[in-house]
Parts: C-alpha cells; sequence; structure tokens
C-alpha cells in the first residue's frame, strides 16, 4: 500500500529497514505488528514526553468527546488557555501566539509577520533546516531539497552557521527590509552545535542594523535542550521564537509562532489576515496545554539537562572504546545529540545495527554523515542504561567489520 499510494521510494526505505511495521507506543517504547519492541530515541525530536502521555491523551480524549473542531466564528477557551501557557514558558517579551499544524507552517507565518514590516529579504544560514514549504524551503539550506522546485522566494542569502561577522556583512548597516531566521543548535545539519555567545551576537546585529529576528525552535524548544528554549541559554528576546514538536505532547501534530506584540501587529489589527481551518483546533490546543503542564510539572527541562550529559558522556565512551577511527565526533547539548561518522555509509550501517537492537533513532536530513538521538526525557534510568548497551554493541560490530587500517611501516634506510 505504501509503494501504490504513499511513496514507492519510502516504501522501498522501509523495506531496507526490515520492513517493521509499527502500531503502537508508549512512553520510550514502540511495538510492531509483530510483537517486537524497540526503544524509541528518534522521532524526529517529537517525543520529549514520551509516546501517549496519560496526561495528554486524558486531555485530547476528553476534548474527543466534547468539542474537536471549532467553527471558528466564536470564541473558543482551549485555544486560549493554550496561549497563555505556551507564552507563560516563553522568553519575557514573546506574550503573542498563533498555532499552525506543523513547523513549517509556523516559519511560513513569522516570514509573513517579517514582511508585514517590510522584512522582505531572507538571511538564514548554510545547513539550516526550516521546512520544506516554499517559503520555509527558501530559508533552509539545503540545495538537494531546494533545487527541485526552483525558483524559491527571491533575495535569499545563506551565510555560514555561527558566524556572526558573515551575518553582519551581508546585512550591512541597514536591515529594516531583512529578516533573519536561525537555530539555536542546527538538528537536521546534524546537531551542529554553535561558539557560545553565538545567539547573542546574531541578537545585537539584529538590534543594531533594524533586522527582524527569528529563532526557529521548533525542534530545540520546550526543553529539549535542557532549558526552555535555546533562547534561555544566551539570555536573548527574538522578534518571533517558533515552537513544534514538542508541543504536540507526542499525540497531535501542532506548532506555532509566539512573538512580540510589535512583531504581531499585523495579525491583532486583522485577525483574518493569516487564517488556517485547523489551525488552534480545540483537540490540538487540548495536547498543547497538556504537554506544557506534562514539561513543567515533571521537571522534564531539567531532566533534559542531566540525562543528555549523562547520554552524552556515555556515548562518547563507547564509540571512542569500539569504533573510534570511524567516528569524526559525538557532540549535543541537552536530548540532542549527534554522532558523526567520517562517511554516509558508516552512518547508515550504524543505525540499521542499532534497529537489530530494537533501538530507533535518527539520520539527519541535510547531514547524512550524522545519526541523531533525541531521546524522550521520561526516559528511566534502566532505559539509559538500554540504550548505552545498545550503541555499545552497534558500536562494537561496526568496529569488527569495519577494522582500522594496520599503519604502513616506514621503509628502511640502508645504512651506510
Amino acid at each position: 500500500m505504501y509503494k501504490a499510494h504513499l511513496s514507492r521510494g519510502r516504501g522501498k526505505l522501509g523495506e531496507m529497514f526490515g520492513g517493521h511495521v509499527e502500531v503502537a507506543s508508549s512512553g520510550s517504547r514502540v511495538r510492531t505488528a509483530d510483537g517486537r519492541e524497540f526503544l524509541n530515541a528518534g522521532g524526529y525530536g517529537v517525543f520529549l514526553t514520551g509516546a501517549c502521555h496519560p496526561r495528554v491523551v486524558a486531555a485530547v480524549e476528553h476534548q474527543v468527546r466534547t468539542h474537536p473542531l471549532a467553527t471558528r466564528l466564536l470564541l473558543e477557551p482551549v485555544a486560549a488557555r493554550a496561549a497563555a501557557a505556551l507564552a507563560r514558558v516563553a522568553p519575557e517579551g514573546l506574550e503573542r501566539v498563533h498555532f499552525t499544524n506543523s513547523g513549517a507552517e509556523a516559519v511560513e507565518t513569522a516570514l509573513k509577520l517579517a514582511r508585514s514590516r517590510g522584512h522582505r529579504r531572507i538571511v538564514s544560514t548554510v545547513g539550516g533546516y526550516h521546512g520544506k514549504t516554499l517559503g520555509a524551503l527558501s530559508a533552509t539550506g539545503k540545495p538537494l531539497y531546494q533545487d527541485p522546485f526552483l525558483p524559491l522566494l527571491p533575495d535569499t542569502v545563506h551565510v555560514p552557521y555561527g558566524d556572526a561577522a558573515a551575518l553582519a556583512e551581508v546585512i550591512g548597516g541597514d536591515g529594516s527590509d531583512t529578516v533573519v531566521i536561525v537555530e539555536p543548535v542546527q538538528g537536521e545539519a546534524g546537531v551542529v552545535v554553535p561558539p557560545e555567545g553565538y545567539l547573542r551576537e546574531v541578537a545585537a546585529v539584529c538590534r543594531a542594523t533594524g533586522a527582524f529576528f527569528v529563532l526557529d525552535e521548533v525542534m530545540t524548544g520546550l526543553g529539549r535542550l535542557g532549558h526552555w528554549w535555546g533562547a534561555d541559554r544566551e539570555g536573548v528576546v527574538p522578534d518571533v521564537l517558533l515552537a513544534g514538536k514538542s508541543l504536540s505532547g507526542g499525540v497531535i501534530p501542532v506548532a506555532a509562532a509566539v512573538a512580540t506584540p510589535q512583531a504581531f501587529a499585523a495579525f491583532d489589527r486583522d485577525p483574518f489576515v493569516h487564517t488556517s481551518t485547523f489551525s488552534a483546533a480545540p483537540v490540538a490546543m487540548a495536547a498543547a496545554e497538556a504537554a506544557v503542564a506534562v514539561i513543567e510539572d515533571e521537571g522534564l527541562v531539567e531532566r533534559s539537562r542531566r540525562l543528555g550529559a549523562l547520554l552524552l558522556e556515555r556515548l562518547r565512551a563507547v564509540v571512542a572504546e569500539h569504533c573510534a577511527h570511524l567516528i569524526r565526533e559525538v557532540r549535543g547539548v541537552g536530548l540532542l545529540i549527534g554522532v558523526e561518522f567520517h562517511d554516509a555509509g558508516g552512518a547508515g550501517e550504524f543505525l540499521l545495527e542499532l534497529l537489530e537492537r530494537n533501538v530507533i533513532v535518527n539520520h539527519s536530513l541535510n547531514a547524512h554523515s550524522v545519526v541523531r538521538f533525541t531521546p524522550p526525557a521520561v526516559l528511566t534510568d534502566a532505559e539509559a542504561d538500554e540504550l548505552t548497551e545498545a550503541v555499545a554493541g552497534a558500536a562494537r560490530a561496526l568496529g569488527e567489520r569495519f577494522p582500522e587500517p594496520s599503519p604502513v611501516p616506514a621503509a628502511r634506510t640502508r645504512s651506510n
């Protein structure tokens, strides 16, 4: 059915990954049709609260039974509560919320808010990932995804990530026509961590030039980095912050753009200037409100910080022991960790070895040599041990299959 109706390529990819069919999930576990159980350290960053968290499920079930979709004419309380909850945990000054159905739609929202204030030129970063709708794709720094759909939005420039000086040079002295969109940590580029202070420098450049600053935290926000937001790590407040993935509570797709009142002014003036039938659907709002409450009440931000530091140390140790010659670097912040191989083939083999050991991880869309770990913050200590053992087993298997070449002895010189 995948090959006939969804995507032949996706069907073939599923076969390459063993033909497993996932049918159930809860917490850190995914179950397949044949009864096999996997530890989920993937899911593209969605499952910070785990799958089917009881509080999120209960909120969604209640909403489904009472009022899942709204007329859009009358006011609806769950959307208001979800917006208030998100604004409460956002950096100070970000008070207005526009809900969307996906991260890419949140990016489109931010670009339209920027345009409403005259910022039409887009400056984003090489390797950055912001989605695949046409506006978001213009900002996504990967020709592989852009080239088949050219031309995209005009006046789009990509600068090196982590280089605020390059950003300032491209903007020049007047950024009144420019919108800057960056990630606190580049997720799909392979967990690229910028130099300390980079976001502060970006914010300073935008402030000095009048550029519109959008911080894409669809992957990194709501605790994934061991802070509520990547913005909090450096104390910055963008014009618009984007949230998603974890906002779903692992149950209902939902994302959002959270903005300052000044940036949001066009939407305040005319509530119909940017709308979507299913935006802020009550059933999704119930999930979002519950997800924020779970992250708060269960201390998942702090758990992400502590668990992430532990896993990063362990992963570095086991790959160094078993296959150091295949690895370029193991890096990460919080529960966003990347293992970079010297080539994409090694990363693919590693992913398959982990699947054999009942662990799901992800490859990185903009960096095929990087395997990415985004485990849930509800991972238990025993499950952390299980993950470590699986990584050790996979690394050992790769080290044995692809041993380090013996050094070629230096040619001896004949003595006189």
